[in-house]
């Protein structure tokens, strides 16, 4: 347990919960329960997990207030075309048990997704106070580009794989430029983190974990994480990063890191990868 608060990016906390892949109902439920009881303030899933209706009986049977919760939720490639954001949203909705998302992210760049059709979708949304904030994921500069050109509203964030083996330079110097948020998931390198020297190093220095650190290189960054836990051990460790403070050398130390990898690769992924 800490004390300690994630810094909160224009209303959405830097550290949440990532929920891909926690598919069992009732371990998805009592993971994002246990976690917002235990201090976490946001939330990430997605229509294509298969658990916004588990999300959603973690969120009512929190002792935590809905308006503290930071929510979000991702449109699937498949209901990408207008009428089927409008409707989709709406499923999504009902499975969560609420009436309003904090951030609405298009889930990839890919098969119904037409940005002159989509987005004003999703601008629709947004004006029916249905969302608050318009987010993309898995946009390389050019996607980002297009879409800030078709829309009025702001667009907030776009997520993506982001992790001390796939440090994402070029995406995170574009964002910080145009006045783009990223959410970093996979940001433990689906468990490859543990096995890196550097991280190593520095964790054992500080007596945390390889985790810890990741989390707090992404943070110091001024990058938003969101790891994936199910156990109480894990969603805690995880917490426990927002103590940790690297220092500058420790930083220079896991920017340096060469080895680069990938885990999130679709056939559908951007060109540019």
């Amino acid at each position: 347990m800490t004390d300690a608060q994630p810094p909160v990016h224009d209303g959405m906390p830097a550290l949440g919960l990532g929920t891909w892949q926690n598919e069992d109902p009732d371990q998805c439920a009592e993971s994002v329960r246990t976690a917002l009881e235990m201090g976490y303030r946001h939330i990430d899933t997605a229509q294509i997990y298969g658990n916004e209706e588990a999300v959603g009986r973690g969120i009512a049977a929190a002792d935590v207030d809905r308006e503290d919760i930071f929510l979000a939720t991702k449109v699937w490639i498949d209901s990408l075309e207008y009428d089927d954001v409008l409707e989709t949203t709406a499923e999504s909705l009902d499975r969560l048990g609420t009436d309003y998302l904090d951030l609405l992210y298009v889930h990839w760049p890919a098969r119904t997704y037409d940005p002159e059709e989509t987005l004003p979708a999703l601008e629709e949304l947004r004006e029916d106070g249905v969302i608050e904030r318009i987010g993309v994921s898995n946009f390389e500069p050019e996607h980002i580009e297009t879409a800030q050109e078709v829309l009025d509203a702001p667009l907030f964030a776009n997520q993506v794989e982001i992790h001390p083996l796939l440090q994402q330079q070029r995406l995170r110097e574009f964002c910080d430029e145009n006045g783009v948020e990223l959410v970093a998931y996979s940001p433990l390198a689906r468990g490859d983190v543990f096995g890196n020297e550097v991280l190593s190093d520095i964790a054992d220095d500080h007596g945390v974990s390889e985790a810890q650190v990741s989390l707090a290189w992404l943070r110091q960054h001024g990058l938003t994480a969101i790891p994936k836990a199910t156990g109480e051990g894990h969603i805690a460790d995880n917490l426990a990063s927002l103590e940790l403070s690297l220092s500058e050398s420790e930083l220079s130390r896991i920017d340096d890191i060469d080895d680069e990898q990938r885990f999130v690769d679709p056939d559908f992924g951007p060109d540019a990868w």
